[in-house]
């Protein structure tokens, strides 16, 4: 190798080395709220605490809800994060070694229903219905 190519990886080498040592951090936050407050969280079948509840998280795409509360009914769902501009190639290198944090937050807000209940007919025709279908 010539010394001009040593150089030039060297000096590419460093460049690399600081860029790294630089990088700047994206910081992932999901804040859940329930109407009424203060009921159990479960994301993915991980149970993440009771609302208001913010957690961080590692990826974006979709992601499994459960919220159960006494009194209401309980609510399964899914939801989507979407990852932004920065957070898709190529933009994703620069983001990382961007030197200041970016902070991603998102927020969800769900309605809790109260809870229905069932008279003694309705009880008696599901469990009717649960019988036939065994």
């Amino acid at each position: 190798m010539t010394k001009c190519k040593i150089f030039i990886f060297i000096l590419t080498t460093f460049i690399l080395t600081a860029l790294i040592a630089l990088q700047g951090c994206v910081e992932r936050r999901l804040t859940i709220n329930t109407k009424p407050q203060k009921a159990l969280i479960e994301l993915n079948d991980e149970q993440i605490g009771t609302s208001p509840v913010t957690t961080s998280f590692q990826w974006y795409g979709d992601y499994n809800v459960r919220i159960t509360k006494p009194g209401c009914e309980t609510l399964k769902t899914h939801r989507k994060l979407k990852a932004p501009w920065y957070d898709k190639f190529p933009f994703d290198f620069f983001a990382l070694v961007y030197p200041k944090r970016i902070v991603d937050e998102y927020e969800w807000t769900f309605e809790l229903e109260p809870k229905k209940q069932l008279s003694r007919q309705q009880l008696i025709e599901n469990a009717k219905e649960l019988k036939e279908k065994l």
